[in-house]
């Protein structure tokens, strides 16, 4: 007889595949210098887009990053296996990568966009 293995939803791929993404947005969408502000569990981020395609931003909030710190967003991810390559989800964690360290932020709670400074 063999033992039951229990699955977290989560972490199965077609959980990700048939889940509604409409609950955030994928930063290769925006314009460069767009502001984000990114509201988790235990703090407020505020993002600037430098180069939308390639996730690179600067970010500031945390206790990670108290200065606006060059960084490349890898995405959205529910600590697992699986990331929302480029994307800022509510109810994930972000991962954030710097020259020195990758940060997992506690989970989103909110995502607030602001036009490009850009004219």
């Amino acid at each position: 007889m063999s033992d039951p293995t229990r699955v977290i939803a989560a972490s199965l791929l077609d959980t990700w595949v048939s889940r509604d993404w409409s609950d955030g947005l994928q930063l290769a969408s925006l314009e460069d210098l767009t502001e984000i502000r990114v509201q988790t569990r235990h703090s407020l981020y505020e993002i600037t887009v430098i180069d939308a395609a390639a996730g690179e931003i600067l970010i500031r909030g945390g206790q990670f990053f108290p200065e606006r710190t060059a960084a490349r967003l890898a995405g959205s991810t529910l600590r697992g296996s699986f990331l929302k390559v480029g994307g800022i989800y509510a109810g994930f964690n972000l991962e954030v990568a710097t020259d020195s360290q990758v940060v997992v932020t506690s989970t989103v709670q909110s995502v607030h966009i602001y036009p490009s400074l850009r004219q």
